[in-house]
Order: structure tokens, then C-alpha cells, then sequence
């Protein structure tokens, strides 16, 4: 039996706004396995984006349960999550978080520093292999306002990559992009999940990362409405009906 990546079981998350309480996740469960390419798809104020912060760890669940690896993590510290995030999970965002001051190499080098588990020149040499995946070995050097778009948005995925993630999450990260370069990032990170196998999760409401994926989660009003699996080019669906749906 494989394990599961992620596994999400009956998660709800509640919001405070003012004096209302907003739910934005309405028992959600799901489960990734290894090495899938899945996109969690579903208009804006869906509630994509807080499933993956739930999964990021960078969210707490109101109720229900998120297991990273099978690791429950309900009862961790701040401190334990933010170890389970270093050594388990990328992050790619929309706006690239880039740090200004330093260059592309020092930005994918910045989350290792903090792994205690690396020298320096392990550091340096994950650094130089990432960057060669991305194809910027010749822009190591340059500071993200001397890098295109898409240039700083390999640095990114670069650096999600470079702790050996078992899961990297990416939030919309092709909405800065125009077209063809968002095209080029997509084919890119689908190379580099096939390559190493990493498991990607992405949320976004763009067809063409749907397009590549072989794993679906619609989502709408904060609640799964289907799940999808790409089977020999097709997509096979399963469509989740709920007792007031049906009037039950």
C-alpha cells in the first residue's frame, strides 16, 4: 500500500470577519499520492488558496485533520510546523517573494541556511544543480529587478525545489505572467515532476494547468465538487453529491 502524501480528512475553516464567521472550507477531505501533478480548480473565493495553506501548514484547521507523509499534524508546535515546512514542503507564490537585495543563487540558497543538516558546500552545490534545471545557470548573479517575469519565477521554483521537498504547492503561480512565458513555467515544472517525481499541488483557475494535470479537485463554495483522474489522455470524473443536493 503507497503512502499518501497529503491526506486531508473532514477539514472545515472558519474565518472571523467583524461580527460574522465566514467558513471558507466546508469539510473538505482528500488524499495525494506520490509523484502527481494535481491542480485544486474552482473560481476565485472558491477556498483553493486555503485548502493549500491547510496543506502548507501555514494555516490551522478550524476541524478535521491534514497528515502530511501520514504525519498527523493537529497537535505540533509553531515551531514543529515550521520544521515539517522546511524539510517537507516548497512553496511557489504568484507574486515570486523574491528577496530584492540578493541574487538568484542567494535566494535559493536562503531557505537552506536554516537546515543544519547541510554544509555549505552541499548548499552551494543544490544551488548550482537547481539552477541548471531552471535553465539560469548564466543569471546566478543577478539581483530579481535585473530578471524577466519569468526569469524571477524560475528563481522561485528553484528555490521550492532545492531542500528536496516531498510536496511542492504553487498558488496561481502563472497569474503574473503573460501567456507564453505562463506556458513555459507550466512545461517546466511538468518536466521537473516527471524528472524527480516530486508531487506538485496547484491551485488556480487557469485551463491550462488543468491541461497538464493528471489529478483534479474542483472546488466551489469551499466544498470538493469532483474529483478527476487523467487516464490515457482522458479525464475520468466523479462528481460528489451532498444530502442537500439531493433534498435528503
Amino acid at each position: 500500500m503507497t503512502n499518501n502524501v497529503v491526506r486531508v480528512e473532514h477539514v472545515c475553516k472558519d474565518y472571523q470577519l467583524g461580527e460574522q464567521r465566514v467558513r471558507a472550507v466546508n469539510d473538505i477531505s482528500l488524499a495525494v499520492q506520490p509523484g502527481v501533478f494535481l491542480a485544486i480548480a474552482g473560481p476565485s473565493g472558491s477556498g483553493k488558496t486555503t485548502i493549500l495553506n491547510l496543506i502548507g501548514c501555514i494555516d490551522r484547521p478550524t476541524s478535521g485533520s491534514v497528515f502530511i507523509n501520514e504525519q498527523n499534524v493537529d497537535g505540533l508546535s509553531d515551531n514543529d510546523l515550521a520544521a515539517l515546512r522546511l524539510r517537507s514542503i516548497g512553496f511557489i507564490f504568484q507574486t515570486f517573494n523574491l528577496l530584492p537585495v540578493l541574487s538568484a543563487a542567494e535566494n535559493i540558497e536562503y531557505p537552506l541556511l536554516q537546515r543544519t543538516d547541510m554544509t555549505p558546500a552541499e548548499r552551494r552545490e543544490r544551488v548550482d544543480y537547481f539552477l541548471d534545471v531552471v535553465g539560469l545557470s548564466n543569471r546566478k548573479d543577478n539581483r530579481p529587478n535585473q530578471l524577466s517575469g519569468g526569469q524571477r519565477q524560475r528563481v522561485a521554483i528553484a528555490r521550492a525545489l532545492a531542500g528536496s521537498p516531498s510536496i511542492v504547492l504553487a498558488d496561481e503561480p502563472t497569474a503574473n505572467l503573460d501567456k507564453k512565458t505562463g506556458v513555459g513555467i507550466l512545461r517546466l515544472m511538468k518536466k521537473i515532476n516527471e524528472k524527480l517525481k516530486t508531487t506538485f499541488i496547484f491551485s488556480t483557475h487557469d485551463r491550462r494547468v488543468v491541461d497538464l494535470a493528471d489529478r483534479l479537485v474542483q472546488v466551489e463554495d469551499g466544498r470538493v465538487q469532483a474529483f478527476g483522474i487523467r487516464r490515457d489522455g482522458k479525464w475520468l470524473a466523479a462528481r460528489i453529491h451532498y444530502p442537500e443536493d439531493t433534498g435528503e
